[in-house]
């Protein structure tokens, strides 16, 4: 597939409100581990490639294991990850995926027992933050393979 727009290029303006919400996201008191581990997982829920690669990148510099990466689409079976991250994931999938256009009760309530109410805040913004940037992608074709880790930190 060929790349439709380069949107560092022609989507300035727009990526500069994006880079807004991802910069407040970097501040916010949410692991930053974690916060890319949704990422992760919503762009493989996605199917964005750019995305992908990016966060991949990003974990393994940032010290995340081979296995927590390869086993992150498969989290609700494999014992790798915190209580914490399972209600994050869970949430996550949630809010993407809004099936019968809501979030559960039952989900809304294990994200409560794990999350202040200002980190479901943070959480929500960040899943809908990595959602528009994997429309985003996905619409213009964002060619993956060439990101470097940290390449948007200064954004």
């Amino acid at each position: 597939m060929e790349p439709r727009i380069n949107l560092l290029e022609k989507g300035q303006k727009v990526m500069k409100a994006m880079y807004g919400l991802s910069g407040y996201l970097a501040k916010c008191p949410v692991e930053k581990r974690l916060l890319n581990l949704i990422y992760l997982r919503v762009s493989q829920l996605n199917g964005c490639a750019f995305c992908l690669d990016m966060h991949s990148k990003d974990l393994r510099a940032d010290g995340e294991t081979e296995q927590r990466l390869y086993l992150l689409n498969g989290w609700r079976e494999a014992p790798f990850y915190t209580d914490r991250e399972r209600a994050a994931f869970a949430y996550a999938e949630s809010v993407t995926a809004l099936e019968g256009r809501e979030v559960s009760d039952e989900v809304y309530e294990l994200v409560s027992k794990h999350f202040t109410e200002d980190e479901i805040i943070d959480l929500t913004m960040a899943i809908v933050a990595i959602n528009s940037y994997n429309r985003f992608n996905i619409a213009f074709r964002t060619v993956a393979g060439s990101y470097e880790p940290g390449a948007f930190a200064a954004h």
